[in-house]
């Protein structure tokens, strides 16, 4: 799902133009994501929590040139579904792969 199909999907159930709803959506995700690189996990009730997670330094390699290298410790974000939304999810119809 694009964000153009989630703000038309959130038009529809509201009854609002999906030129209205497509900022707000905008603005979720810039708010989201100025507060994760902040150091804020952002909570959710009844959808799920956004995890900063920290990964530490580890070897690699870079197999086109044969050469080791070290991966430096970095920050990502982790998704932790809440329990109403896993249970909905186990309910649901398994996806097709591609």
């Amino acid at each position: 799902m694009t964000k153009y199909e989630l703000s038309q999907m959130i038009a529809e159930k509201t009854g609002k133009k999906t030129s209205d709803i497509i900022p707000i959506v905008e603005t979720f995700m810039k708010v989201a994501k100025d507060s994760i690189c902040s150091g804020k996990n952002i909570y959710l009730r009844g959808f799920g929590t956004f995890l900063i997670h920290k990964r530490a330094a580890k070897p690699a390699r870079v197999i086109s040139r044969n050469e080791a290298i070290i991966v430096p410790a970095h920050n990502i974000v982790k998704f932790k579904p809440a329990k109403t939304f896993k249970k909905k999810l186990m309910k649901a119809q398994p996806v097709k792969e591609k």
